[in-house]
């Protein structure tokens, strides 16, 4: 069905993943979400560009851990070549340097493949409406490692500055002409 033409509710879903018991598993359980439509299942890496251009899906779920051309490898070549599309990868283990580089490839979520499917069909609606989704446990160690590694500025003396820099006026003793130069 063409793209304009199809149910507003429908989200069409391309599923690419490592062949296995999983793989089809998870895209019956996805077919049994409302609003939700599996248009392709393809091995992770194999024809996932050629197929998304076929079928123009609106969210591709690809994972992280195939073999070929990897799950950011493939991202990055989705962001290109079929920009409608917003990449959603799954993985099964994730960690910060994972998530920035996916971020980099143009995925608009990054999820650890324990969760129900309840929650990954949730993530596919909201990738879809513009929103970023991130496994919750890995987007609090992301943001443990971020506030470890944020520099605080120095303290203030007890004249109220920062040591190495003037201290600060009254606003009623500041007088323009000696702040800046006058035009001539």
């Amino acid at each position: 069905m063409p793209r304009d033409h199809r149910p507003a509710t429908s989200v069409r879903v391309l599923l690419a993943e490592d062949p296995g018991t999983r793989h089809g598993a998870l895209a019956l359980l996805l077919r049994m979400e409302p609003g939700i439509e599996v248009v392709a299942q393809v091995a992770a890496g194999q024809s996932v560009v050629e197929t998304a251009l076929t079928h123009r899906p609106d969210v591709a779920l690809l994972d992280l851990g195939s073999a070929g051309p990897n799950g950011l490898d493939t991202a990055a070549a989705l962001r290109d070549q079929v920009p409608d599309c917003r990449v959603l990868i799954l993985t099964t283990v994730g960690g910060p340097d994972w998530l920035r580089r996916a971020m980099a490839a143009g995925a608009a979520g990054f999820l650890v493949k324990d969760g129900s499917v309840r929650e990954l069909a949730s993530a596919i609606r909201r990738v879809l409406a513009g929103e970023t989704v991130i496994d919750p446990a890995l987007a609090a160690v992301v943001a443990a490692d971020t506030a470890a590694t944020t520099v605080s500025p120095p303290p203030l003396t007890a004249h109220g500055s920062a040591p190495g820099l003037p201290s600060c006026v009254p606003l009623e003793q500041c007088r323009p002409e000696e702040v800046l130069p006058e035009e001539r």
